[in-house]
């Protein structure tokens, strides 16, 4: 079985760049899965910064697609910050190119115990044991156990529920969250007529998690609760929330998407 660390490994290449390889395991319809590239480049920042802050923020932008079966290289720069917070950008290209494919700015932070807020709690739900698997489309759907809760194609209700988990058995951290928050359908599929041509413009994350919520995860199934926002003029925007089995809120993430 294919393993994510390897699909998801940068290694350095001279200084504020590291190069991976685009996996064809990885990829979606027609070029790498949103989420590897998510994944990629927030593997590349925290290897650049030492490891000692936590990721709290990234955004990637989809510019082009990535082939797979290629080197792909990701240029890091700390762009500055402080004690706290430190904010990077990375730009990715093929190896031998100087066209961006993506770029994305990611912000690190070294977090402190303070009072806290919760305004969401997880819904309830069965087991996803319970369930029967589905498999998303491309060689990357093989790559992720999904076992659907609700929602349904083409009726016009953009709101679902679905357990992912990585099939490989790999331990959940901040870079497999980028990876897998990007594992839901577009929500045009749900108020259109169905499967249509659509591609990720923007994605977002914020990680909500502690250290010791994503230990508790370890290998299993997080909960993915995804709701469309509004479709209009080409561009259809969409939000979720993951949750551990244990009811954490692990992360959000929010993405504007392009259809036809």
């Amino acid at each position: 079985m294919p393993s994510l660390d390897q699909a998801l490994a940068v290694r350095p290449d001279g200084a504020d760049r590291w190069v991976a390889y685009a996996d064809p395991d990885h990829e979606s319809i027609s070029a790498m899965f949103g989420g590897w590239t998510a994944a990629v480049v927030l593997s590349a920042v925290v290897r650049a910064s030492g490891g000692t802050a936590s990721p709290i923020a990234m955004t990637v932008n989809f510019i082009a697609p990535i082939t797979p079966g290629n080197d792909v290289a990701v240029s890091v720069h700390h762009l500055g910050g402080g004690r706290s917070i430190g904010h990077w950008r990375a730009d990715v290209r093929m190896v031998g190119s100087d066209i961006v494919l993506a770029y994305a700015m990611v912000v690190l932070a070294n977090r402190r115990a303070t009072d806290s807020h919760n305004q969401f709690t997880m819904p309830e739900v069965p087991d996803p044991e319970m369930l029967e698997e589905i498999q998303a489309p491309g060689p990357q759907g093989r790559q992720t156990q999904i076992r659907s809760i609700s929602g349904e194609f083409a009726t016009g209700d953009t709101t679902g529920l679905l357990w992912v988990r990585d099939t490989s058995g790999r331990t959940l951290d901040h870079v497999q969250l980028a990876y897998l928050a990007d594992q839901y359908a577009p929500r045009s599929f749900f108020w259109g007529a169905g499967p249509r041509p659509s591609a990720t413009i923007t994605m977002s994350v914020y990680f909500h998690a502690r250290d010791e919520e994503l230990a508790a995860v370890g290998d299993d199934y997080i909960l993915n609760e995804a709701t469309g926002t509004r479709g209009n003029q080409s561009t259809s925007g969409q939000q979720a929330r993951l949750w551990s089995r244990q009811g954490a809120l692990l992360a959000t993430t929010e993405q504007l998407c392009w259809y036809r």
